[in-house]
């Protein structure tokens, strides 16, 4: 297996000049040089072939003994210069300093068709910004990245890829709740794969400095490289960066929005500067509808992170990139526009988003009222987020609220719960919605098709994971490899995993793993 990795960030941008691999506050330098641990006994678990096609690698090479090896640390690569980037990060609404690569390492840039690749192994060793953990990670976490960043891209949802996932033979010591009991874990390397991995933390690092020379150097390069179609200079320049990182940071979190996806720790450090999904912790989907919920343990007190609250969140974020950005324009105007901006898209495009959830592609003056009263009742009852919405697109224009409620009530936890006024509620509801169809043009199939390629049949439900990590840890991957094919076209119907589109079993109520879960997952 033969291919040339490029390195346009290292060759741009201030390193670091210390080489020796110790935890250190670092300045003026936008990565530090690299070397990743080798492991006792790599062992490839699964790859994907459509990644790997993406980066114009070979079925016979993902089997060579040198791509084990290259993507488990165990050999650097023709040109690859291995490094750690610098960056900060507000954490739960704090600034925390710096932070930086503490278990990820970049090995360079892949270009293929005219797309550029950054490749990342993430769990490969120490880093300058491990801080005080050990720069490895786990099976669990890393099949749950592993799975999770590829069903994303398939749901249509902006996303950092995997490329691949092997085991280590290492053991790992991790603390799963945080309770003080800590036991050893399989640990674990996944190869991470996207244009940039730069996030807003990696402005604000400069900012909060007052390095502006080198910030400006890091913009530069952001707009050289991952902007092009940024064709101004200076300031104009700057602010125009500025807009399209709000916008991309809204496409995206109005697409986790309509999946169900809880991200679980939306800090600074965390959000790309391209608008992609990116540090798969403690995520999650939506099981019962609700908007209070976060699957993040750490967060279950004042759950900042919680679903509701995803887009408030993103533009907090963006007020936090605007600060760091404004030294180098000093002028508060235009940032202020395009944050206000962004709260107006979010209000116009989130419902056009959960109109063509329920499948209405027009306007009547009630659609706003009949959404608001849809949410509500999502929430009276427990109700399964994914089972709702595919099943409403069975509902036709001349059902009766009997049959409509029929069609839908097996996304309800607990039909015995469905009774008096909870199910009056819904017939008023459905009463609504059914007159409201009346008034659409398209037929219903018609309707039903538009429905089904907006509201997924099948995501990546916690306990799912969970059942593929369960099995994994006794050296069975069969159902990693049945959970990434199934995640690979989740609007088709797939009557082979029928078994899949259902509620949350109760065993996974409330199991490790299954529904809320830790920083470390």
């Amino acid at each position: 297996m033969k291919f040339e990795l490029q390195d346009t960030f290292t060759k741009a941008l201030p390193q670091d000049p210390i080489l020796e691999n110790s935890r250190r506050q670092i300045s003026g330098a936008c990565f530090s040089f690299v070397t990743p641990k080798k492991t006792a006994q790599p062992e490839l678990i699964h790859t994907s072939k459509e990644m790997a096609s993406e980066l114009g690698l070979s079925n016979e090479a993902l089997k060579s003994e040198e791509f084990l090896l290259l993507f488990t640390g165990n050999k650097i690569g023709e040109n690859s210069h291995p490094y750690a980037m610098c960056y900060g990060g507000h954490q739960f609404g704090n600034w925390a300093g710096q932070l930086g690569d503490g278990r990820a390492i970049n090995l360079g840039e892949l270009v293929h068709k005219n797309k550029r690749w950054t490749l990342q192994l993430k769990g490969a060793g120490e880093t300058p910004y491990s801080r005080t953990a050990d720069g490895l990670a786990v099976l669990r976490s890393s099949i749950r990245e592993y799975l999770c960043s590829e069903a994303m891209y398939h749901l249509g949802v902006p996303t950092t890829r995997a490329l691949s996932i092997a085991l280590t033979g290492d053991q790992v010591l991790r603390d799963v709740l945080y309770n003080g009991n800590p036991d050893y874990e399989k640990g674990a390397i996944v190869t991470r794969v996207a244009p940039s991995f730069l996030r807003f933390g990696n402005y604000e690092i400069f900012s909060s400095r007052q390095d502006y020379k080198t910030l400006t150097t890091l913009v530069d390069y952001t707009i050289k490289e991952l902007f092009p179609e940024i064709k101004s200079s200076n300031k104009e320049a700057y602010i125009q960066l500025f807009k399209s990182v709000a916008q991309r940071t809204l496409t995206m979190i109005i697409h986790w929005q309509r999946v169900g996806f809880v991200h679980g720790v939306m800090n600074t450090d965390n959000m790309s500067i391209l608008g992609l999904t990116i540090d798969y912790g403690p995520y999650g989907w939506l099981e019962g509808y609700d908007d209070a919920w976060t699957p993040n343990t750490t967060d279950r007190q004042h759950k900042r992170y919680r679903y509701g609250n995803q887009p408030n969140i993103g533009l907090w974020n963006l007020y936090q990139l605007a600060n760091a950005l404004y030294p180098l324009i000093e002028d508060a105007e235009p940032f202020e526009e395009i944050l206000e901006q962004y709260k107006n898209d979010y209000a116009v495009k989130y419902l056009e988003m959960m109109k063509a959830k329920i499948g209405l592609f027009t306007t009547e003056e009630d659609d706003a009222e009949l959404l608001s009263t849809l949410e509500e009742n999502l929430q009276i009852i427990e109700t399964d987020m994914t089972l709702f919405f595919r099943n409403l697109s069975v509902i036709t224009k001349n059902d009766s609220v009997v049959d409509a409620v029929s069609k839908i009530e097996v996304a309800f936890y607990s039909i015995a719960e469905l009774k008096e006024d909870t199910l009056e509620q819904w017939k008023a509801w459905f009463n609504l919605y059914v007159k409201r169809l009346q008034k659409e043009s398209i037929t219903d199939q018609e309707r039903m098709l538009k429905m089904n390629s907006t509201n997924p049949k099948y995501v990546l439900r916690n306990y799912m994971a969970q059942m593929a990590i369960d099995k994994a840890d006794e050296k069975d991957y069969s159902l990693v490899d049945e959970l990434y094919t199934l995640l690979k076209k989740p609007y088709d119907e797939q009557p082979k995993f029928e078994k899949w589109f259902s509620k949350r079993p109760e065993w996974a109520r409330n199991k490790v793993g299954c529904s809320m879960l830790s920083c470390s997952s």
